[in-house]
């Protein structure tokens, strides 16, 4: 009797220590998100007189893996700049994959139709425009030749856009955050 509980206890040991070592593998490996900054935002004809009904805004997205063993899946991601509640422009990036502790950059742009545009025009000249960015894909995560389910991500910013077009209050670049918090 003695020994069978003897045999018992030193199973229930082992199988704590493959339990404890499975939790820190885990936790170890577990892939982080990737992080989304808008860089090089600028609205070049904003102060030209001679304006037309339409304009255009230019943007860098940077994208960085920070996952030092996980590759990532990006599915199509949709940028939606809205000024107040109004859609100024979309874009969609198509799908790609980042290696490990990688980083990508898309330079693009967009047109703003009329009448936006002479709202937004007039609120940059005052300098009080603000653009929110709502960024939305899914991604999947690759470690050790393990593909991940697809997790949605939701990011979104403000871009202050300062009197020359650029983004204002001496910010460089504006990160995207979770949109939940």
């Amino acid at each position: 009797m003695c020994e069978t509980k003897n045999f018992y206890f030193w199973i229930l040991q082992i199988l704590g220590l493959l339990g404890i070592l499975v939790l820190c593998l885990w936790l170890t490996l577990r892939p982080g998100s990737p992080h989304f900054t808008i860089t090089n935002f600028s609205v070049p004809a904003v102060n030209d007189s001679n304006t037309s009904d339409h304009g255009i805004i230019q943007y860098q997205l940077d994208i960085k893996n920070p996952n030092k063993d996980s590759g990532i899946y990006y599915d199509d991601i949709l940028l939606i700049f809205y000024h107040g509640v109004n859609i100024v422009g979309n874009n969609t990036i198509p799908s790609f994959t980042e290696g490990k502790n990688r980083s990508h950059q898309v330079l693009n742009h967009f047109y703003v139709d009329n009448p936006f545009w002479a709202a937004l025009r007039s609120a940059i000249l005052n300098a009080t425009a603000e653009l929110r960015v709502d960024l939305s894909t899914k991604v999947r995560y690759k470690t050790w030749l393990i593909k991940s389910r697809h997790h949605g991500l939701h990011r979104e910013g403000n871009i202050p856009i300062g009197k020359d077009g650029k983004i204002s209050n001496n910010k460089k670049k504006v990160k995207l955050r979770d949109a939940s918090k």
